[in-house]
């Protein structure tokens, strides 16, 4: 803990730390206000399913995309012109009443306006801390993008059903507004700009640790999709037990990337961790209890923060700097896409045998994502010489200092 006490006090990591979790807080309510609004307003989960699926094809479209426009328009006009969108799109899908195919075009328009802020911070960081703190830093941001999961849909659930699910939509905007103002205005954003990219979009998947990640992300995030399908299918909506065992599951994940940061990643660090993960998941089958499940989704957890801080680096250590940004966006579309078809997989299988189908399918995720990161082990960096910094473009790359 002291390394990150070291870290947190370099200069602007805390704050840009703060702010990056404040802009995204809404990825983690968007969904559920959007679900409980849309089913309020029509009397239709199918039709509010429909409304989400929009929100996601939008944001899985979105993401490289956007992600390359900052290296063409740069950082703050992207960001500035995407959390205005998507603010005015969820503000008029939260006050105005309309016919279904109005709400999925806005829905829509929200997922392709989600501003990338993941992309701009995963980019910035190598310009804020040494090579040797990177590895570190990709750890510390991968746990503690859990309290995201851990609070914002609890937030924005009792929003919704104490006060209403337009209150919960407009509030989704006030963060979404505020926290993204608070990240633009960073002085970091306004400090790194990202050269233009000379290859075609979509090119930096030929290289093969940025398509092993995407891949491992897919199947790693498709896992945690299952999960929580079955836990929901297990204790129900409204059970308490429910939110408690997925919350122990996210403090598993932060407490083994606080854990594993200061490791070094080598080729087999992949694997290692998601077989943690596989693990800790292929128990859960044998029981239902709860608290087998919460012991054993605690053990599972602790692979999920490790292995995106080497899905981080690995990355960050692959590409040129003007690449980095669509990089990662590849990495959050293969991710959005993981999680559908993880809840997907699990929703058949509950529906077939029960609960239990979902722990199987979150296994059988986690285990090919063992499958992958074994076979395929030559593709993943050896970044045990602890610099994880992206490769330097041919052409300058200007900091305004």
């Amino acid at each position: 803990m002291a390394g990150y006490g070291d870290l947190l006090r370099t200069q602007g990591v805390a704050r840009i730390i703060a702010a990056q979790l404040t802009a995204r807080l809404p990825g983690g309510m968007t969904s559920l206000a959007v679900l409980l609004h849309i089913e309020q307003v029509t009397g239709s989960y199918g039709a509010a399913g429909l409304v989400l699926a929009a929100v996601s094809v939008g944001q899985a479209v979105a993401g490289p995309v956007t992600s390359r426009w900052m290296g063409l328009w740069g950082m703050r006009r992207v960001l500035t012109i995407t959390v205005v969108i998507c603010a005015i799109a969820l503000t008029t899908l939260a006050l105005v009443e309309m016919v279904l195919p109005a709400y999925i075009a806005l829905g829509l328009i929200a997922g392709l306006s989600t501003p990338p802020i993941q992309s701009a911070v995963r980019t910035i960081y190598p310009k804020m801390v040494t090579a040797r703190q990177l590895t570190p830093l990709f750890s510390l941001d991968a746990s503690l993008q859990e309290i995201i999961w851990i609070v914002a849909p609890v937030l924005i659930t009792f929003v919704a059903i104490q006060v209403g699910t337009v209150p919960a939509l407009l509030l989704i905007v006030v963060i979404l507004v505020g926290g993204g103002a608070w990240f633009i205005l960073s002085p970091e954003v306004g400090r790194v700009r990202i050269p233009r990219s000379r290859r075609s979009i979509g090119r930096v998947l030929t290289k093969t640790p940025v398509l092993l990640a995407t891949v491992v992300g897919f199947l790693l995030i498709g896992a945690c999709a299952a999960v929580e399908a079955g836990v929901v299918a297990t204790f129900g909506h409204d059970g308490l037990e429910a939110g408690l065992v997925l919350a122990v599951f996210s403090i598993g994940s932060l407490a083994g990337g606080l854990a594993f940061g200061h490791l070094p990643i080598g080729r087999w660090a992949m694997a290692r961790r998601l077989a943690i993960l596989a693990g800790g998941l292929a128990l859960t089958i044998v029981s239902l209890n709860v608290w087998w499940l919460g012991g054993t989704l605690l053990v599972a957890g602790i692979g999920i923060a490790p292995a995106l801080a080497v899905i981080f680096a690995m990355t960050s250590a692959s590409v040129k700097f003007s690449e980095t940004a669509e990089a990662y966006g590849w990495i959050g579309t293969g991710q959005l896409i993981g999680a559908a078809a993880g809840s997907a997989v699990a929703g058949f299988l509950i529906d077939g045998v029960g609960p239990q189908g979902a722990y199987v399918a979150a296994t059988a995720f986690a285990v090919a994502g063992v499958v992958v990161a074994v076979v395929f082990v030559r593709g993943f960096p050896d970044l045990r010489h602890g610099n994880v910094s992206p490769m330097p473009d041919t052409q300058p790359v200007s900091t305004i200092t």
